[in-house]
């Protein structure tokens, strides 16, 4: 997910689920980011009971995302998945924007009921390339890592910049129950990781998308 170019505390985010009382705070949520009109260039997601905005990536985001992107268009070419930007994915009253995703070419059969995205059950996998910003860093490798699981999202893929010199996450086998997975191997950029199951099985992350080792 695009995130801040710094720390400063410029994400904006509705009161957290603790600080709202009743059964309703999902729809209140959902209301509330369904009428939201955001300047262009920034988006809003729901993230565990809280509406998050964020602006646009700055450009080695875009160029690894970019990248990524193309590789997995040319894997997916001939089948019936492709890889989708700016797409909203949708599970009960939550709403992400990841960076990439791996769905059914036509998405229009898995729309949710308001046609506001495609549900979260037809995605096959997501990617996040994280941004600087510890708070930013955070949503990708802590709040939507649990929110991925809960989803049941059968592979999540964090390209991380800014741990270490540069890090590969694929995790596999999600725990909805427990907003976790039970795989998760890591490799330093240099290191070629693959993924290890659905449509993109097979499908190669090292150098060409990530670029060589940051510092």
């Amino acid at each position: 997910m695009t995130a801040l170019a710094h720390e400063r505390p410029e994400t904006m985010s509705h009161a957290p689920a603790e600080s709202l009382n009743g059964p309703d705070l999902d729809e209140v949520l959902w209301q509330a980011w369904k009428a939201m009109e955001l300047p262009e260039g920034y988006c809003a997601e729901i993230i565990e009971g809280a509406i998050e905005v964020s602006p646009t990536g700055r450009l080695t985001h875009a160029q690894i995302t970019n990248r990524l992107r193309r590789a997995l268009d040319k894997f997916l070419d001939g089948g019936e998945h492709a890889c989708h930007q700016d797409t909203n994915v949708i599970h009960k009253r939550k709403g992400w924007i990841p960076d990439a995703l791996v769905a059914p070419e036509d998405l229009e059969p898995h729309a949710d009921e308001e046609g506001l995205g495609v549900k979260a059950s037809a995605v096959h996998l997501i990617v996040e390339v994280v941004s600087p910003g510890k708070r930013n860093q955070d949503r990708d490798r802590i709040r939507k890592r649990r929110e991925y699981a809960r989803a049941g999202i059968p592979v999540y893929v964090i390209i991380d910049d800014y741990d270490s010199h540069g890090t590969v996450t694929v995790l596999t086998e999600p725990e909805p129950d427990k907003a976790d997975w039970v795989g998760v191997h890591r490799v330093p950029y240099g290191t070629e990781i693959t993924i290890p199951e659905g449509p993109a099985k097979g499908f190669v992350i090292g150098e060409a998308i990530t670029g060589p080792k940051r510092g």
